[in-house]
């Protein structure tokens, strides 16, 4: 095994459009590096954001982030809102927004999952701020459905690699979880 220092490979991740009301104004970014922790209820989702975004002021201000899943369709826009600031550019003037239980954490109605959340705590860091918010409610376009849960086949979820810079899609599911193991049980 060849060692590469601290090299963070836990890619890819899902690339997501983290919505928030800015200055009175819905605006969208683009972030890889979404933590997951709490199974059951409440669950809780985190976002790692560098200190001087945009974003950050009006999720401290409004108490309330989204958390938007686009599809692979939404490619173009997505990485746009990531190589753009808020500070100048209209980003929301991209998508058909709307809003939830929380008032002030802007959805994207163009992605096929867009989560809900209010502000739980902050971490700092040198030069990171860590946003945990509490997931309370979960919008689904009814085409990614297969029955009540949501197919991710459907989502066709974009996915961010940090090593190649590149976008990708998923492939065909693998297997089974809790079930492709048991072959090794005694």
């Amino acid at each position: 095994m060849k060692k590469l220092g601290p090299v963070n490979a836990l890619y890819p991740m899902p690339t997501t459009l983290v919505g928030s009301t800015v200055n009175g104004k819905p605006n969208f970014l683009t972030v890889a590096h979404v933590g997951i922790f709490n199974h059951g209820t409440p669950q809780y989702l985190s976002i790692g954001l560098y200190q001087n975004h945009y974003s950050n002021a009006g999720i401290r201000e409004n108490k309330a982030f989204s958390i938007c899943l686009p599809s692979r369709d939404l490619m173009v826009k997505t990485d746009y809102c990531g190589i753009m600031t808020g500070k100048k550019t209209d980003k929301a003037a991209l998508f058909t927004v709307f809003y939830g239980k929380t008032k002030h954490a802007p959805m994207i109605e163009e992605c096929p999952v867009n989560m809900e959340l209010t502000l739980k705590d902050i971490l700092h860091y040198e030069k990171h701020d860590i946003f945990v918010g509490e997931l309370v409610e979960t919008h689904v376009s009814e085409e990614v459905l297969s029955g009540e849960k949501i197919d991710i086949q459907k989502v066709s979820p974009l996915l961010f690699d940090m090593a190649s810079k590149e976008y990708w899609t998923l492939g065909p599911s693998a297997g089974k979880c809790w079930h492709e193991g048991k072959a090794l049980k005694p």
